[in-house]
């Protein structure tokens, strides 16, 4: 089985081309794959398709996270995927629509002659209602809300990107117990699908430092959903402007929000290199 090493902002992904390749067991795929010892390593499984005759898209996205469970939205993963489609004729125009979990998405790639450097997606509205999220806290939307972790209480704003987040500013990102903190956010249980955790440092009001807890992938070097969920928290909280930038450990991404319409969001997306996986 052919396979593709991609990665945006440092966010890293093994793509497969299923106008190529048929895959059984997604789920198996994912975790053998992803493993970082005994597989290629990586964040997640990235699926490339058709969509399905009902969808008005282009092309489909699936992705795993390195546990198996399936993701409803990734914004790196998508930037990433929609690069591999243009550069293997899966597509021809620019923009074009991708069909999510989170719906059909517009991608509008960055190309410095014929080559994808990067991609700007519109990824929808944020989802505040506290049920669809979903986060059983109180607020609609569910702004600057108390969370108790063991013996510490956090204040946190809960946003859906088509996968749930929970935003939590801290003083100083580098020094904290990222893993600790996130993980146990992650399954509490105020979060019944549990949820991504962001814990962002402001910098000013168009820059943040972010980290990010992944739902079952742990801490990764980059979130687009997340930096999505960041901007829109900044903006609920009025700590930060409708455009930012998040630096994330990876590199920068780039969110606008205007309050109310879609999320918009940019960054890099690059190949690595190509492979066979022998299964």
């Amino acid at each position: 089985m052919r396979f593709t090493k991609m990665h945006g902002a440092g966010n890293d992904y093994v793509l497969v081309d299923l106008y190529e390749e048929q895959v059984e067991d997604p789920g198996a795929l994912a975790r053998a794959m992803t493993d970082r010892r005994a597989g290629v390593g990586a964040d997640g499984l990235l699926l490339l398709g058709p969509p399905d005759a009902a969808e008005e898209a282009d092309i489909s996205m699936e992705m795993l996270n390195p546990d198996g469970s399936r993701a409803e939205m990734c914004g790196n993963g998508l930037r990433c995927l929609a690069k591999f489609a243009y550069d293997n004729r899966r597509v021809a125009q620019n923009p074009f629509r991708v069909a999510t979990g989170r719906g059909v998405l517009e991608v509008s790639l960055s190309l410095s002659g014929t080559e994808v450097t990067g991609a700007s997606v519109n990824m929808g509205p944020p989802i505040l209602d506290p049920e669809a999220i979903p986060a059983l806290l109180p607020g609609h939307p569910v702004v600057e809300q108390d969370l108790e972790v063991g013996d510490e209480t956090y204040k946190v704003t809960c946003v859906s990107m088509g996968n749930p987040h929970c935003v939590i500013y801290v003083d100083d990102v580098d020094a904290f117990d990222v893993e600790g903190i996130g993980a146990a956010i992650e399954t509490h249980e105020l979060f019944p699908r549990h949820t991504n955790v962001e814990f962002v440092q402001i910098v000013g009001r168009s820059e943040v430092k972010q980290r990010t807890w992944e739902r079952g992938a742990g801490e990764t070097l980059a979130c687009g959903t997340g930096a999505c969920a960041v901007g829109v928290a900044g903006v609920l909280t009025g700590r930060t402007d409708p455009e930012l930038v998040c630096h994330v450990r990876g590199g920068d991404l780039q969110v606008k929000w205007d309050g109310k319409g879609p999320v918009f969001l940019s960054g890099p997306a690059v190949q690595v290199f190509e492979g066979v996986w022998d299964d």
